[in-house]
């Protein structure tokens, strides 16, 4: 996760490389009611997926890292709202490939989620199980119903 956020990030220092950098920097003179516009609203934005990328890839500032990437995905979404009608240009309110991109980040906010989780003690646990010993307890009355047929 934290190489995306770099990827992404760093692509949006340079002027013209980023796909989305027209709505970008755009969204961001909203937010910012005009305090960042121009090629500082992306420098913003690039900084800000850049420190996210090294909290999750170094693993220090995790919280940090969490809470700017909470904020940065407010951002992220809120075109979404703001521009409705360029992105969703197309029949029957098709997305654009630009409301792609935005909706790609539910998966990234998903990831967010996980690793906060940590905070509160939650542990990913691994125990290897066949289906079938597991079955009766997932599904009770499909299962008696299955050893009925046989």
């Amino acid at each position: 996760m934290g190489l995306v956020f770099i990827g992404f990030g760093f692509l949006k220092f340079f002027n013209g490389i980023s796909p989305i950098q027209s709505l970008a920097t755009r969204t961001t003179t909203v937010l910012t009611m005009g305090v960042f516009s121009g090629h500082s609203a992306m420098v913003l934005v690039a900084s800000l997926e850049c420190v996210i990328g090294l909290c999750f890839l170094t693993g220090m500032f995790l919280r940090v890292g969490v809470w700017l990437l909470a904020m940065q995905m407010f951002g992220a979404m809120s075109p979404l709202l703001i521009y409705p009608a360029e992105l969703f240009p197309g029949p029957m309110h098709a997305p654009s490939l630009a409301a792609q991109y935005i909706i790609k980040d539910i998966i990234l906010i998903a990831a967010g989620m996980v690793i906060a989780s940590t905070w509160t003690g939650a542990r990913i646990v691994a125990r290897p199980q066949s289906l079938k010993s597991t079955l009766g307890r997932r599904v009770p009355d499909v299962y008696k119903s299955m050893e009925a047929v046989r």
